[in-house]
């Protein structure tokens, strides 16, 4: 069922509509103010609308800088497995289907 979840965001108070949990939904609303308050902190004058996207900018950064990381691990986990797979056939003298 969809509720509307009230939250604080740098100063906007808003309705977010959503299955999510509430718990959840406000740690990202933190999350994201304490994005906007760094980026407002390094910028000597900024509207709301700049801090938003400057902060939607480093978010989305970090994001995939993330995914990247995770690619990288699951290469290194297929690369390790069919290293496995080849000592494995090696030991046995079978053939392994992949």
């Amino acid at each position: 069922m969809t509720k509307a979840i009230e939250v604080d965001v740098f100063g906007q108070r808003l309705a977010l509509r959503g299955e999510a949990d509430e718990q959840y939904v406000h740690e990202l609303a933190q999350y994201v103010e304490g994005q906007m308050d760094s980026v407002a902190r390094n910028l000597s004058t900024s509207t709301p609308t700049k801090v938003a996207i400057l902060a939607a900018i480093n978010i989305a950064d970090q994001l995939f800088k993330q995914e990247s990381r995770r690619q990288a691990g699951d290469a290194e986990i297929d690369r390790r497995a069919t290293g496995l797979l080849e000592c494995i056939d090696a030991q046995i003298g079978g053939d392994t289907v992949l």
